[in-house]
């Protein structure tokens, strides 16, 4: 299981480029389908737009794909979906809507304006990595939970869930090429008392530098 960077949330930004508005929209999706339906959701929303141009990249598949929509043919989808790829995105959609203000852009302000919409998009909806992460669970005595909460921190997990009672629960989520090293250090600092449960692997997002 590898690592994968895709978008935090959707979102959406504008600009206005000699008096066309362009609106860029980003969603994360997982299947086709997710993405096929927020685009029909845009053009839906924005019926009376000039164009609704797209992009889309999946892991299901390694699927790509883009739409001019009207535009000239390498102009508007493809600046859109190079946007993407050199973000190393994938899992995300773009839609950018485009209503026509009378001026003409010519071939490369086009590419300009929609490069320009897609990148807009997706610096307001940010990007995360998403890593394969062991859920561990660890039951400890009180008077271990600030060292383990520490030494959880310290090598990139994340805390889903504590309960206190008789003892402190942690249920959290650790970056599985960090597992081994948390796991002794976790040894060591308990002696061997403290141990963890592994129920299963997931991804999990973590924050981009």
């Amino acid at each position: 299981m590898n690592g994968y960077i895709t978008v935090k949330s959707a979102a959406s930004d504008e600009f206005v480029e000699k008096r066309s508005r362009f609106i860029g929209h980003i969603k994360p999706v997982a299947t086709q389908d997710e993405a096929v339906a927020f685009i029909n959701e845009i053009k839906s929303r924005h019926w009376n737009a000039a164009h609704n141009v797209y992009a889309y990249v999946l892991r299901d598949g390694n699927a790509r794909r883009y739409s001019d929509d009207g535009e000239p043919q390498g102009t508007a989808g493809l600046p859109v979906l190079d946007v993407l790829l050199s973000a190393a995105a994938t899992d995300c959609v773009i839609v950018v809507t485009r209503y026509f203000g009378g001026v003409l852009l010519g071939t490369g302000g086009l590419v300009r304006a929609y490069s320009h919409a897609a990148k807009l998009a997706l610096a307001a909806g940010g990007t995360v990595k998403m890593l394969p992460c062991d859920i561990l669970k660890l039951s400890m005595d009180y008077s271990f939970y600030g060292q383990v909460s520490a030494l959880i921190s310290k090598f990139g997990g994340l805390i889903d869930e504590t309960t206190f009672a008789d003892n402190v629960t942690l249920t959290f989520a650790m970056p599985r090429r960090e597992s081994e090293a948390f796991k002794k250090e976790l040894t060591d600092l308990s002696s061997g008392a403290l141990k963890c449960d592994c129920s299963g692997v997931s991804y999990h997002p973590f924050e981009t530098k």
